[in-house]
């Protein structure tokens, strides 16, 4: 079995070997992962923190050893903070805010015994859960994009995933996922700031995530990171005048 790292800022992951297939997801600096199949210079991995599959480039990462991999599991990860950083080894190299710093210390990231300085700020993660807010307010007008995990597009569970990640703790990738773990809000009265809320389509399935604020209002990805109101029919653009996505359920995952 072979094991990688990203050691670049954000690499796409498709859903086929080939670079004019459907980005599902992103990968960013410093993750890890276990890789599943190979064809023809891509390879299809799964990362290490949620499991989540795709096939990268193989122009777009490093191989690691096993021993590498398993002691990078048992770190606790040093997340960066800022929305744009940068990590010098022999150059400079931006990365992005969610980013990864393995095995760090004093300064310096360590990838395959190459050390990485990074001068930036790290989130030390478990603190008060008003820091959620924060964190999400950080991507507030970020574009919308499918399969994006970073301010310069991402999705709606790219999103979420991100925000609690800054905060030290791991959920799922996808909203009907991230729909399954946690504690059932019995109404949007009893919500709390940072609760998740879910909404389906006609069909009852989750397509859409968002965060709770205070005063019945949401932060979602949806053409762009933006604050809505929500009831309890779900939420409502005030900019169009109409209801855009229907509530299922809110969970609390904190």
């Amino acid at each position: 079995m072979r094991f990688g790292i990203s050691n670049l800022a954000i690499v796409p992951m498709r859903i086929q070997p080939m670079d004019k297939s459907e980005m599902i997801n992103q990968m960013l600096f410093g993750e890890h992962f276990t890789v599943i199949d190979e064809d023809k210079g891509w390879s299809k991995i799964r990362l290490a923190h949620d499991d989540y599959e795709g096939w990268v480039c193989n122009k777009q990462w490093i191989e690691i050893d096993n021993e590498s991999y398993d002691q990078l599991d048992n770190e606790i990860p040093v997340i960066t903070t800022d929305i744009l950083d940068i990590v010098t080894r022999k150059n400079h190299q931006p990365i992005v805010i969610g980013s990864i710093l393995p095995s760090y210390r004093s300064g310096y990231a360590l990838i395959n015994k190459e050390m990485y300085r990074f001068d930036g700020n790290t989130t030390p993660g478990f603190t008060k859960k008003e820091k959620l807010i924060e964190n999400a307010l950080v991507y507030l007008n970020s574009p919308y994009l499918w399969g994006g995990r970073s301010p310069f597009g991402i999705d709606c569970s790219g999103f979420t995933q991100m925000v609690y990640r800054l905060q030290g703790f791991k959920i799922p990738r996808d909203a009907y996922q991230q729909a399954k773990i946690g504690k059932n809000i019995d109404s949007l009265i009893a919500s709390k700031i940072g609760d998740l809320a879910f909404f389906e389509n006609n069909e009852g399935k989750i397509i859409h995530v968002g965060l709770i604020l205070k005063d019945n209002n949401i932060i979602h990805a949806s053409g762009k990171v933006r604050i809505d109101k929500i009831d309890k029919q779900g939420i409502y653009n005030n900019e169009i005048n109409t209801h855009t996505h229907k509530l299922k359920f809110i969970k609390r995952i904190l």
